[in-house]
């Protein structure tokens, strides 16, 4: 019975995991119209000539793209039947301060994955500047539950900063497009480097030092849960009167992963 509890635990973990990569920002209109209006082809999608001028074309390598489609509409329905009412019922809990000194924690805690790549991006001024974030909100903040640095100026607005990101400045292209059971829109190079920032998130380093419950499955649970409502809210927006939702959230995750290259 005990290991039943735990597998579905760690299922539930997964799924909240998964939510991370959904998808990250609101998409611009224009832009989920010109990827509702793209075929199903598994060609690059370009949008209309009109809109160029306004966004760039998000174009990938699909050439899995029926297997996509089948995991991408399996993802769909877990969000809606298991991760919505999860999300609910944790803002229904939770009240809002408690939920932001927890996603400050968590997001103060990442400070590795953000200062690692800034230094193997070669940025290292940007690198001190999360030290020094880090060291303002670990001991002002108490343990990052506040966040202190916002109050200064040049620690307020310090761009992030991934392994997905330092492979793109490495001029590593993206690959294949692929749609990850549970853990939504990739490509081959941003899922290797979501491989790398699991592993310099210690979040992650706990199950591995400590094991148990608490360790393996609740900490990181709460790591997922602290955005699930505000990624679900993108994935929503980003499909929201599409035409080909499939395309839209393709369009939109991989325009959101040329932004972040480019900071």
């Amino acid at each position: 019975m005990k290991r039943l509890l735990l597998l579905l635990a760690a299922a539930s973990a997964l799924l909240l995991t998964g939510c991370s990569a959904i998808c990250h920002r609101q998409p611009d209109k224009k832009a989920q119209s010109a990827a509702a209006c793209g075929g199903g082809d598994g060609k690059s999608v370009k949008p209309a000539e009109s809109d160029l001028d306004e966004y760039a074309a998000a174009e990938i390598a699909d050439p899995l793209e029926p297997l996509n489609r089948a995991t991408f509409w399996i993802n769909d329905g877990l969000y809606t039947v298991i991760l919505r009412p999860i999300a609910k019922g944790y803002e229904k809990v939770v009240p809002k301060p408690v939920r932001t000194g927890i996603h400050n924690a968590y997001e103060n805690v990442r400070f590795p994955v953000r200062f690692v790549n800034d230094t193997l991006q070669g940025n290292f001024k940007r690198a001190g500047l999360e030290t020094g974030k880090f060291f303002v909100n670990s001991i002002v903040g108490i343990g990052g539950i506040g966040r202190p640095s916002d109050h200064i100026p040049a620690l307020a607005d310090v761009p992030e900063a991934d392994t997905g990101q330092t492979f793109a400045k490495w001029g590593i292209g993206h690959g294949v497009y692929l749609v990850l059971p549970l853990l939504g829109p990739s490509s081959l190079r941003e899922t290797v480097g979501m491989a790398g920032d699991y592993a310099l998130n210690p979040v992650n380093w706990v199950s591995f030092l400590y094991g148990g419950y608490a360790w393996t499955i609740a900490i990181p649970s709460t790591n997922s849960l602290r955005y699930t409502h505000e990624q679900l809210g993108h994935y929503d927006a980003a499909t929201k009167n599409a035409l080909d939702r499939y395309l839209a959230i393709r369009s939109s995750y991989i325009q959101h992963r040329q932004e972040v290259a480019k900071k």
